[in-house]
């Protein structure tokens, strides 16, 4: 339990300053605690990321 909150700390943090960039906002990074929060955050931020290449 202790390496997944040392992994989680260290994906949350990063996404505060990341989200704002990607439109979100960025308690959205509270998400990350969960397994699956961090990949739909990731598969989100990609998604938007590939929108603003197109332009």
């Amino acid at each position: 339990m202790l390496i997944w909150v040392a992994i989680a700390a260290a994906t949350i943090i990063p996404m505060f300053k990341l989200l704002p960039h990607f439109g979100m906002n960025q308690y959205w990074a509270l998400f990350c605690v969960l397994p699956v929060g961090t990949i739909v955050l990731l598969w989100i931020m990609a998604m938007k990321l590939q929108e603003l290449e197109k332009r």
